[in-house]
């Protein structure tokens, strides 16, 4: 397992995301799998600086990968508020996109990505997400 640590910062959004598609090469993933973890790890980053933290620079984001023999795990901890994601509406995919509300698919888009989603609020002094992409099956 590698870890790394980031101040909760949007500045920091592209390193962690370089870490991310380092550790992902490095598993290899292939780069549609990249991008997919790519950009849920940058949803829940951004949600956690923005909802969590509720501003910059007010806490840490905590990122782990472990390449496992099937899939990569990466694991995001914070310190922020706790949340419950399943009173998070599901967004409204059916309507013109001028009527549709700014935010909102952060979860669904990490729900979609990854293969697995999962969120930890159990203990007291910090947040947990789990997200787990399984690697490509080749024939």
């Amino acid at each position: 397992m590698v870890t790394k640590i980031y101040s909760g910062e949007n500045k920091n959004l592209a390193a962690i995301s370089s870490f991310i598609v380092d550790q992902a090469g490095r598993a290899g993933l292939s780069p549609r799998n990249i991008y997919a973890i790519q950009t849920a790890v940058d949803e829940a980053c951004s949600n956690i600086i923005d909802h969590a933290y509720g501003g910059e620079d007010l806490g840490f984001i905590k990122v782990s990968v472990d390449i496992l023999d099937s899939a990569i795990k990466i694991t995001i901890t914070d310190d922020g508020l706790p949340f419950n994601p399943d009173k998070v509406p599901e967004p409204d995919l059916q309507n013109t996109l001028e009527n549709r509300k700014e935010r909102g698919l952060g979860i669904y888009f990490m729900r979609k990505l990854m293969d697995e989603v999962s969120f930890d609020f159990s203990n007291k002094h910090y947040n947990t997400l789990v997200m787990i992409k399984k690697r490509d099956i080749v024939s």
